[in-house]
């Protein structure tokens, strides 16, 4: 639902269409940290 409310708003500038993809979990720069430190985590797991 985030996507899609992401390119909805990238598309057409839609306010609601923004408020809803704030509302459904923040920005793109805090997913990508998510991922990297999911990532960090599972090759420190692998290590031991």
């Amino acid at each position: 639902m985030r996507d899609f409310s992401w390119k909805y708003f990238a598309m057409t500038g839609d306010v609601d269409a923004y408020l809803l993809y704030k509302e459904s979990g923040g920005s793109i720069g805090e997913e990508a940290s998510t991922i990297e430190e999911l990532s960090l985590e599972e090759e420190e797991a692998a290590a031991e």
